[in-house]
């Protein structure tokens, strides 16, 4: 469970009663993508052949730019989803961090999901030993990647969901 009891209207649209702008949202989607692309690789090198992660991540990428419906979107993440069932470790998590990057679409909030899983499968490909350096290192990574307009909505997010997050972005 990565999503609060009570969604937080910063993460809400503002045609939907939030303070969310569209520009932000879109945002916090290509940041998702970024995080969950970075780890892609563990799902493909176990399933080489099942494009659904990646397609996953490509479509929010479209739906960023306006050319996918967020209908869409969310159905490539639920089959991004759907292709982590039957793994375990590294890829399974890879592919939860690309779907969840997809339904941020939906629902923005999903954006630290996409993070979380995407740190989880950096910890579960590195020996027991390093576990903890490398889930830091990409929790940094990430939050180099993020836009300034978001650093600091995100950072926060972090901070307040973090228990949610198997305490991912404890760095």
């Amino acid at each position: 469970m990565i999503l609060p009891k009570e969604r937080d209207p910063r993460f809400i649209t503002i045609r939907r009663g939030g303070v969310l702008t569209d520009s932000n949202h879109r945002l916090l989607a290509l940041w998702a993508a970024d995080c969950a692309g970075h780890t892609l690789h563990f799902f493909e090198d176990a399933q080489p052949h099942d494009p659904r992660p990646r397609q996953a991540i490509e479509a929010v990428r479209a739906w960023a730019r306006g050319e996918l419906k967020m209908m869409e979107t969310r159905a490539a993440g639920g089959r991004a989803m759907a292709a982590a069932r039957n793994l375990k470790g590294a890829a399974r998590f890879a592919a939860y961090a690309a779907g969840q990057a997809a339904v941020t679409a939906h629902v923005a909030a999903h954006e630290l999901g996409a993070a979380a899983y995407a740190i989880k499968a950096v910890r579960e490909s590195a020996e027991e030993s390093e576990k903890d350096r490398k889930g830091r290192e990409e929790c940094r990574w990430q939050r180099d990647q993020l836009p300034a307009e978001i650093r600091e909505l995100v950072l926060d997010d972090q901070r307040l969901r973090n228990h949610l997050c198997w305490f991912a972005f404890d760095v």
